[in-house]
């Protein structure tokens, strides 16, 4: 019985001083992730970094609209002097586009990322819709003010 105690109180100790030595990781958040391109490359800008596109994915969507799927601070040293880059983000694109079709890759429906662009979609194409029956109907009523406008001589 003594020996266990003494076995798991010595793989305790190690598994403490392990993490001590080690650490156990720091989870840090993506400051541009799920940003366009655009405007993620803008926010590094403004933060006085120099933006490197690391990896792209896709080409149905210009490089402005590519989706910023993670970034990560240069994890290199310059070619000139071999000193560390510190001022650089890297960041990895997806330009495949919003949603995946029958013809086009993307995100898929079932994922969260896939339903708002479908949402985003689906109210694009209502709003341009709604936009052209508006302008049929602006179009019929003044062709209808024009004929009724027009007067015919009295007989």
């Amino acid at each position: 019985m003594k020996k266990l105690i003494v076995l798991g109180s010595g793989t305790v100790g190690a598994l403490a001083a392990a993490t001590a030595l080690f650490g156990t990781g720091v989870a840090a958040a993506d400051n541009y992730a799920g940003q366009t391109y655009s405007d993620a490359s803008s926010a590094a800008g403004d933060a006085g970094q120099t933006v490197v596109v690391a990896a792209r994915v896709g080409d149905k969507l210009d490089q402005g609209d590519c989706i910023v799927t993670r970034s990560q601070t240069a994890p290199f040293a310059s070619a000139n002097d071999g000193a560390h880059v510190s001022n650089t983000v890297q960041f990895y694109l997806n330009c495949n586009g919003g949603v995946a079709t029958a013809t086009n890759p993307g995100a898929s429906v079932a994922s969260p990322e896939g339903r708002a662009a479908k949402a985003a979609a689906d109210e694009a194409e209502a709003k341009a819709l709604a936009e052209q029956q508006a302008a049929e109907q602006l179009a019929a009523d003044q062709q209808e003010q024009e004929l009724a406008e027009v007067s015919t001589p009295d007989q």
